[in-house]
């Protein structure tokens, strides 16, 4: 299996079994404002044209060559939203998992690290270093309270467990599907940490 960044989509389904496998290392961040019971976390509003499905989704993406997750996350975040960060603001990480998402034209097998980033106030978003995939599915973006995150598809599913989340927190979540549209016959049970291994650590 030979690695691909990921930053190309056909957004024309194919087949299950017939998407490309593209495999990544990738942060993932918990951006939170607020304190106690008013802390919202802000999200991306994702969507598979192909499909026609839209979800939620923390920020980030896929490391560069030798960078580190919290390297990769700095520059994630500045990309997707103009919000500059220091190492230092990456708490974590407090979770890690290995996740698939089958999507309408490829499938993403990503290892996952997250970590926490607590801003003092909303600002505004400049998503002018979008990719041209981003330009395609970021349908837009919002802050959000545990309770209005009730009736969204969000992923992680889980996410509210972040609102109290600190340093000492850590979830391993081990492999978890988020797939869109379902995985096919090839992932049998030890075909992803196979995959993992074709990319250098």
């Amino acid at each position: 299996m030979i690695p691909d960044p990921g930053q190309t989509h056909a957004f024309q389904p194919l087949t299950p079994n017939e998407r490309p496998i593209v495999v990544r290392r990738a942060t993932r961040l918990i951006v939170r404002t607020g304190a106690g019971g008013s802390v919202r976390i802000f999200l991306q509003h994702d969507s598979d044209p192909g499909a026609g499905m839209e979800w939620w989704m923390t920020p980030g993406g896929g490391l560069d060559d030798d960078e580190t997750f919290q390297a990769a996350g700095v520059r994630e975040l500045f990309e997707e939203t103009g919000w500059t960060v220091g190492l230092d603001d990456l708490v974590g990480p407090v979770a890690h998992r290995i996740v698939a998402h089958g999507y309408s034209d490829k499938v993403l097998v990503q290892e996952e690290q997250f970590f926490l980033v607590d801003i003092d106030t909303p600002l505004p978003v400049d998503n002018s270093g979008f990719t041209a995939v981003e330009v395609a599915t970021i349908l837009g973006e919002g802050w959000f309270t545990a309770q209005q995150l009730e009736n969204l598809r969000v992923f992680p599913a889980d996410i509210t467990r972040f609102f109290a989340a600190d340093k000492d927190t850590f979830v391993e979540y081990g492999e978890v599907d988020e797939s869109i549209i379902a995985l096919d016959e090839r992932f049998v049970p030890g075909f992803i940490p196979q995959l993992l291994d074709t990319i250098t650590p």
